[in-house]
């Protein structure tokens, strides 16, 4: 009897832990379809990560495949969309089959340039001492340098590729992650909360596991969302300088470069892969701005 009142109590903690999901859900997308902006930039990118995960079956035609005798085709023409590149190969699968490197770019260099400048900026803010003092001169340094003219010096040193472009993305990156995590480290040191952890003789290194970390989710997640943009633009102008991914791999970027020399004759070689460039920047930082007014309470005026 006992065990079947275990069991009936366990099913209930469970289908309320569902429905609290469930909820949390249907509240974030109700939210999300108030903002007509929010809404757009999720819809782009939605859209974005569909390209990149079936853009293969997608795509009309080969994006590799040269045809010298359909070369410069102009939009609507001989069924090719938005035209024919100097090659012969059709734009139109070259954009989707773009779309999987700039959403690869994104991610990784957010996950790897988010989680060491993360780690960084806990470090630095909430041992402060000698440690952040050394750490932050070194934020410092990379900070005074260029952000694509420092992209470009590694990129000459350890070689072009996705590969290469994603790390040297993410050293240039981190340092943003470090300086915003520190402030919000600093900033909740000084909390009262905090404040009695350590009068009550909580150890410093539970206090930094149970009530820091968990409280720089929010403030990460919304400066991930805002970077990613910033990353895809970056990996477009390191490709156009001919430093980032290679051709024939189609890439936003360097379809620009190989365009640029027929802007004036053939116009729709540059013109659509900088409208899915903008278009994807504009998505990501629409999302990440309703996400930023979402997620932090003075912003709402709470």
């Amino acid at each position: 009897m006992n065990s079947e009142i275990s069991k009936d109590k366990q099913l209930i903690v469970e289908n309320s832990k569902k429905i609290r999901g469930d909820s949390k859900l249907i509240k974030f997308f109700s939210d999300l379809s108030r903002s007509w902006t929010g809404m757009l930039g999720f819809l782009i990118i939605v859209l974005l990560i569909l390209l990149s995960l079936f853009g293969e079956w997608l795509a009309p035609f080969d994006p590799l495949h040269a045809e010298l005798g359909k070369k410069l085709l102009p939009p609507m023409t001989d069924g090719h969309i938005l035209g024919t590149d100097q090659l012969g190969r059709d734009i139109f699968s070259r954009i989707i089959s773009g779309a999987k490197v700039s959403v690869i770019i994104g991610l990784a260099i957010v996950l790897i340039a988010g989680v060491f400048g993360t780690i960084v900026g806990v470090i630095a803010g909430f041992y402060r001492g000698w440690i952040d003092v050394v750490l932050m001169r070194i934020v410092d340094v990379q900070l005074s340098f260029p952000f694509i003219l420092l992209v470009l010096v590694i990129n000459a040193i350890i070689g072009t590729g996705l590969r290469n472009i994603i790390i040297s993305l993410a050293i240039g990156g981190w340092v943003i992650f470090a300086r915003v995590i520190r402030s919000e480290v600093l900033a909740l040191r000084e909390q009262e909360f905090i404040m009695a952890c350590t009068a009550t003789g909580v150890s410093r290194f539970e206090i930094l596991l149970k009530h820091i970390v968990p409280n720089i989710f929010t403030p990460m997640i919304i400066l991930a969302s805002l970077q990613i943009g910033t990353f895809i633009i970056a990996e477009a102008s390191v490709s156009f300088l001919g430093f980032g991914v290679q051709p024939p791999e189609p890439a936003w970027g360097n379809m620009l470069n190989e365009g640029k020399d027929y802007i004036f004759s053939s116009w729709w070689l540059i013109t659509f892969p900088g409208i899915a460039i903008v278009l994807t920047a504009l998505g990501v930082n629409l999302f990440g701005d309703w996400l930023r007014d979402t997620l932090d309470p003075e912003l709402k005026g709470e």
